[in-house]
């Protein structure tokens, strides 16, 4: 495979750090696959994520890539789910606050419903499901958990989203006080890629 034309791979994002993420997990155990994200391409209508579930919206953004360029595609959904608001923001995780991706408002809701709640029972998790989709019609999902729990005030800096909130279990510190490189070993995502690679090689290995 070394000798031939790297097979493109799209992850549906135009996110840099996840691009690089991927590359590096599949550079390891799938070599000659190029990782192109959604500026490689030609522009698509993207279907807005109306699923249920973090594997219905990862499905339905890894089948429009796949649809529309023509190349085996992934693509990951992610959120929060807390345990005493029953799961919730969940899927909704990027708007709760009514303002797609507005982390602080996002967050500041989240923390202002949780205030009451004592600190034993802010468990919470990371999730993330992660989707393969060919354009011959295989589709593979993957998910996987971060547990830990919301604390009552920020901390840290190197995170987005409410990482700044969330201490993983095990540690002192939140998400957004580790290093990235610790965060992709240890986070739902780096966790939901790292289960796809065995995955995405299996997948083009068949053709």
């Amino acid at each position: 495979m070394s000798s031939a034309a790297p097979v493109r791979l799209l992850l549906a994002t135009r996110n840099r750090g996840k691009l690089a993420e991927l590359q590096r997990l599949l550079d390891g155990a799938v070599p000659g696959v190029q990782v192109v994200g959604l500026d490689a391409v030609e522009p698509f209508p993207e279907t807005p994520e109306t699923g249920a579930t973090f594997a219905e919206n990862a499905l339905l953004k890894a089948r429009d890539g796949a649809r529309a360029t023509g190349l085996p595609a992934v693509a990951d959904d992610s959120g929060i789910a807390v345990d005493a608001l029953n799961g919730m923001p969940g899927v909704l995780s990027a708007r709760w606050s009514g303002r797609h991706g507005d982390d602080d408002a996002n967050t500041a809701l989240l923390l202002g419903q949780l205030a009451d709640v004592p600190d034993e029972r802010r468990g919470a998790a990371f999730v993330c499901a992660a989707a393969l989709v060919t354009p011959g019609g295989v589709e593979q999902v993957v998910e996987r958990a971060w547990r830990g729990r919301v604390i009552r005030e920020k901390r840290g800096s190197n995170g987005f989203g409410y990482d700044p909130v969330f201490v993983p279990e095990g540690l002192t510190v939140t998400s957004a006080e580790l290093d990235p490189a610790e965060k992709d070993a240890r986070s739902h995502r780096g966790q939901a890629f790292a289960a796809l690679v065995p995955v995405v090689a299996a997948t083009l290995a068949a053709g």
